[in-house]
């Protein structure tokens, strides 16, 4: 489960389990982590199979990580043992064991988020890495909750108890970070205030300044940032980011989700620089918010291979593929809508456009696809991509309001990994909509031994 090198990492095991956060839509039940079978050759295929409730309501559970990963092969006191699932709202930081038992996980340990915002002054975690020395989580806000502040908070691998800051100074936004342990270099992304992000997006805030448009590179060792990268209309709201799995690499990508942009980053001459390598238009249209839907790319994963990357368009609603062999050139290679806004017979109209060029609504086993591609994890050996359809609670009430009615669903989608191509399963569906204390909202994926968006290599 830990693996020296990224190319050995393809050839794990299949995955059979799949852990995803649930976000209730019922205020008087708690999130809760599902635990789902995704073995073709089981009876419970394509099925929760276990449950397990916060201790809270009101959590907002969204990314999640782990306490190890493939950066500490070779290392006998680690192992991968808890699941970590921070929770948006609340801050509260749950660590549950799986190792004891993959199909029935149980919570373990419990960090309070109050605690970390009154000794720390961080609230509003996001993403979380198992760094080389201690866990490390980001942070999207400050003590206030509702003013951005990208802070960074280390945890101890062995008592999960929160032991400092990690930064010299945090950045104006916070949301996702990757290392390249090589090269000491970490990228860290910012979204936008919470008190501008919680409530759901308001166009004027970005005038505001109220959303981010800077990448931070930072000494890794020293925790002191040494380089921030203002990318302007291009580069709205920069969420995700990774660098290539090779850790010889000094170059990666980032999503831009409302200039719906690719962007790549590399090292030249000591200096990091940017470039659009992706741009995908607005469309002009009736019947929503704005004359203009963004596609808005809020998630992408690369293939352990650093061949293909993946992303979804939330809006839009599709997945696409693009062979980045080149990684300055990517080249669409397959795409495939599962929903969005732009699905055919529904309010939104394409301006300019024939109405053959909106997509059909997606159906699999009866069951219509509520929101868009949103988040995705794809297999180790490449060959099969989960995608998840709930963004952020308010978020989804605000631009797919039916899902809080019907649920998110999941789905897979089965990769061309030779020549490109993407084709959604018929067989695999899992409707959070039908879920015993009614619809729940599904967001990130992981697999008990690891996955393409956790494990970074040393």
């Amino acid at each position: 489960y830990q693996r020296r090198v990224h190319g050995e990492a393809m050839s794990g095991p299949k995955e059979k389990l799949l852990y995803v956060p649930a976000v209730s839509t019922n205020p008087n039940h708690p999130d809760y982590l599902t635990t789902i079978d995704v073995d073709p050759s089981s009876p419970t295929y394509s099925q929760v199979i276990h449950r397990l409730p916060m201790p809270v309501n009101g959590d907002e559970l969204h990314h999640s990580g782990w306490n190890a990963c493939s950066g500490h092969y070779g290392d006998g006191t680690k192992a991968r043992k808890y699941l970590i699932l921070p929770a948006l709202t609340t801050g509260n930081i749950y660590f549950v064991d799986v190792a004891t038992n993959e199909r029935e996980p149980r919570l373990h340990h419990k960090i309070e988020g109050q605690d970390v915002k009154e000794k720390f002054g961080l609230t509003y975690p996001h993403t979380v890495h198992c760094a080389p020395t201690h866990i490390m989580f980001s942070y999207m806000g400050g003590k206030d909750g509702n003013k951005g502040e990208g802070g960074f908070l280390l945890v101890d691998h062995e008592t999960l108890e929160p032991v400092s800051r990690w930064e010299n100074q945090p950045t104006r936004f916070g949301y996702d970070f990757w290392y390249q342990p090589r090269h000491n270099v970490m990228i860290s992304t910012g979204w936008g205030d919470p008190g501008a992000f919680k409530g759901g997006f308001n166009p004027a805030h970005l005038g505001e300044g109220r959303y981010s448009d800077e990448i931070v590179f930072w000494d890794f060792k020293a925790g002191v940032q040494q380089q921030t990268i203002h990318l302007g209309p291009t580069g709205l709201i920069p969420l995700e980011t990774r660098f290539l799995h090779n850790p010889e690499a000094t170059q990666g990508f980032l999503a831009a989700a409302l200039s719906s942009n690719v962007i790549r980053f590399y090292k030249e001459n000591d200096t990091w620089k940017s470039e659009v390598v992706v741009d995908i238009p607005s469309k002009k249209v009736e019947g929503w918010a704005l004359p203009e839907m963004p596609s808005l790319i809020t998630d992408f994963v690369i293939s352990l291979d650093d061949k293909f990357i993946y992303l979804s368009n939330w809006l839009h609603g599709d997945v696409r593929q693009y062979d980045i062999s080149d990684p300055a050139h990517p080249k669409l290679v397959g795409q495939v809508f599962i929903g969005g806004s732009l699905k055919r017979g529904g309010p939104v109209k394409l301006v300019d456009e024939d109405e053959s060029n909106q997509p059909e609504a997606v159906f699999i086993k009866g069951i219509e696809i509520q929101g868009g591609a949103q988040m995705i994890q794809l297999s180790l050996d490449g060959k099969r991509l989960y995608v998840s359809t709930s963004l952020f609670q308010p978020w989804d009430q605000q631009f797919y309001p039916n899902m809080s009615q019907k649920g998110a669903q999941l789905l897979q989608i089965d990769v061309n990994t030779e020549n490109g191509g993407l084709t959604i399963n018929p067989n695999f569906i899992v409707d959070f909509g039908q879920e015993p204390n009614g619809p729940a909202l599904c967001h990130e994926m992981r697999y008990p031994g690891g996955d393409c968006t956790s494990d970074i290599f040393k």
